[in-house]
């Protein structure tokens, strides 16, 4: 009778498995980076309470929400478009579909890993989705050590 064989999780899982896992955490790491770097846009335009929500465990909607409020309609849209000025210069990506323009209350990019969200102050307190997505997780982040990063 022979000794049973130990193998390792890494000798028993195939390899597509493992690289497939690999790219999958590559790519959550890009969209958290991207998902920053909108964050950062929007406070170069003065947005208030910036909020990075990570939907990846919850939902199949986006990675990432960034949340943020503008004082105007023309403040809503200014920070819209930095972002979206930003996010093409850094990662040559445009929003696969932008919604609200003409309104200015709350517009929202979607970039299908990032979901951008940018509300006057009474439709974010209504729609509250810092709420609704409870169950995510918020992400960390320091935005004056992010820009300074950015920078290098």
């Amino acid at each position: 009778m022979s000794d049973p064989i130990n193998l390792t999780a890494e000798q028993t899982t195939p390899s597509s498995l493992t690289d497939q896992t690999a790219m999958e955490s590559d790519d959550l790491a890009a969209a958290k980076r991207m998902a920053i770097d909108a964050a950062i846009a929007a406070d170069d335009r003065k947005a208030n309470d910036i909020r990075i929500l990570q939907l990846s465990d919850v939902s199949y909607i986006a990675d990432f929400f960034v949340i943020a409020t503008g004082f105007s309609s023309a403040q809503v849209r200014a920070v819209a478009r930095n972002i979206e000025v930003a996010l093409e210069e850094k990662w040559h990506r445009q929003p696969l579909r932008t919604e609200g323009q003409a309104e200015g209350s709350w517009i929202l990019q979607d970039y299908g890993e990032i979901i951008v969200h940018i509300f006057m102050p009474d439709e974010r307190d209504f729609y509250n989705l810092e709420a609704f997505w409870g169950h995510a997780t918020e992400v960390d982040f320091d935005l004056t050590a992010a820009a300074v990063a950015n920078q290098q």
